[in-house]
């Protein structure tokens, strides 16, 4: 409460004394924890001038509270509640008692219940993130500095409400990059400046779909996504994958049975099995979603890190119909926590989209989008791609040759062309999810395949992120791993050796 004025609620006309209903509301406010023991309270002419009384009021209501042991007073004369209070029953009140924050709601809630993240592991652990950028690498000072600037020369507008589109400065930056690098003929005005690609997710999503919109998702894949579609009221139905990426096949099976109102899909490093989505399914892709006048949701979330073979651009460079949502993110160039993310559709949808980001949150965070607008318009983001592009290709392949040294037996994988994660495939007898388990009380995190899955079936595969961690981090975090692994007998092995017996017998 330091710095701040106590409200208390006196307004209840009573013919009580002013002083005792002083005490009571302070003893049912510690009662009900917004007090709790060993906080200060504030001085006795600090509190008249707040409750509009006289001081020698507030001092009897304080005198009454320290006979009955609520408060204590220092030798500096400061004044705190007891750290131990009195055991007095509550009295009676008209109405039921206040308490502190309810533990129940006195409303229906929706059925729906969504699955959260896990909470950080403990400290100490080494996690191999899915796909984290390693923040200690960030120019910190850079962005701290541009930051500075961007409040010093233009604060008092930056401060102000802004457009909802986001700054042009960052949106001009932006369109530079992704003409540059990702082969899309956008401009500034092609572009919505969002809370992370989540939030250009979630904008999508409600700006696309109408409750019970079927909403076709890639059934090994992102879900935090698929969990904005559902918020939204889409019907979801997962398509298969293979080496080559998404089956469109298997979405043109699902269109003969139901309309589809827009595909999501990761066809770059496909989240999280890394694969790429091949040439040939591209330009199936684009076909078909031209003939059904489907939407395609592209995610690019990791665009940047592609160690091998030439540049792959994205669907949208190739769209010349209208029908992809291009969905990027700076979160894996810079940091996650500066939550920006963009989107980048035609104007006429992005005009839709506007009217519902307005109605959300109003607007990004200008000041910072005027800081990141300045790396990049400096080179300072492109020289700190290029930077951890070398380094994270390093990490790349001291994961997967200290996998295939201390885990061949348990693990199978090859490296993956671009990305900031493994997706390694576990042998016959090994449980993915037990191991994962295993491993967080050993000191390493990772992530089971099973909670990738859309219908949550276990999924013998797990995924290890390498950006994140030092080389001997790296190296650490597989030892750990060898520790854990689960010692289980090779139920395959009995099963072949039955088989054989059976025979025999017969």
């Amino acid at each position: 409460m330091k710095g701040w004025n106590l409200t208390l609620d006196l307004h209840a006309p009573s013919p009580t004394p002013l002083f005792v209903r002083i005490a009571r509301a302070l003893e049912e406010d510690i009662r009900r924890g917004r007090l709790p023991p060993g906080a200060p309270l504030p001085g006795s002419r600090t509190l008249a001038e707040s409750l509009g009384v006289h001081r020698n009021t507030v001092l009897a209501a304080y005198r009454e509270l320290e006979t009955q042991g609520w408060i204590s007073t220092s030798a500096a004369r400061a004044t705190y509640v007891s750290p131990t209070l009195p055991d007095v029953p509550a009295r009676s009140t008209a109405g039921a008692p206040r308490t502190a924050m309810p533990t129940q709601v006195g409303f229906s809630l929706s059925s729906t219940s969504l699955r959260r993240e896990q909470p950080d592991p403990p400290r100490g652990t080494l996690v191999l993130a899915g796909g984290a950028p390693d923040i200690r690498l960030l120019p910190a000072s850079l962005l701290a500095r541009a930051y500075r600037r961007a409040l010093k020369l233009q604060g008092k507008h930056l401060l102000h409400y802004g457009d909802a589109r986001g700054l042009h400065g960052l949106r001009a930056a932006l369109a530079g990059m992704l003409s540059s690098l990702r082969g899309l003929a956008v401009r500034a005005d092609d572009l919505i400046i969002t809370r992370g690609s989540q939030g250009a997710v979630d904008l999508v999503a409600r700006t696309l779909v109408t409750p019970g919109d079927t909403v076709a998702v890639e059934a090994i894949g992102y879900r935090p996504a698929w969990h904005a579609f559902q918020l939204a009221g889409a019907r979801l139905a997962p398509i298969p994958l293979d080496g080559e990426g998404l089956r469109v096949e298997a979405l043109e099976a699902l269109a003969q049975r139901t309309p589809v109102r827009a595909v999501y899909l990761t066809p770059h490093h496909q989240y999280p099995t890394t694969v790429t989505l091949s040439p040939a399914r591209r330009l199936a892709l684009l076909a078909w979603a031209r003939t059904h006048r489907v939407a395609l949701i592209e995610d690019d979330y990791d665009h940047e890190f592609h160690y091998e073979g030439r540049p792959i651009l994205p669907l949208a460079s190739a769209d010349r119909d209208g029908l992809v949502l291009y969905v990027g993110t700076l979160s894996k160039v810079l940091a996650p926590a500066l939550r920006l993310g963009f989107l980048a559709a035609p104007r006429p949808f992005l005009e839709r989209a506007l009217g519902v980001r307005e109605a959300v949150d109003r607007q990004g965070d200008s000041a910072l989008e005027a800081a990141v607008a300045e790396l990049l318009e400096e080179g300072e983001v492109r020289r700190h791609v290029r930077k951890m592009h070398g380094i994270y290709r390093a990490r790349r392949d001291v994961l997967v040759e200290a996998v295939g040294r201390e885990l061949a037996g348990a693990l199978t994988v090859s490296s993956p062309a671009g990305g900031m994660a493994l997706w390694a495939h576990c042998a016959p007898d090994v449980d993915a999810a037990a191991w994962a388990r295993a491993g967080l009380e050993a000191g390493v995190a990772f992530t089971a395949g099973g909670d990738y899955s859309f219908d949550g079936r276990p999924v013998p595969a797990v995924r290890l992120g390498f950006a994140c961690l030092k080389e001997s981090e790296l190296a650490e975090a597989v030892r750990r791993m060898a520790r854990s692994l689960p010692k289980s007998p090779r139920p395959w092995k009995q099963e072949l050796s039955a088989r054989m017996g059976k025979a025999t017998r017969s």
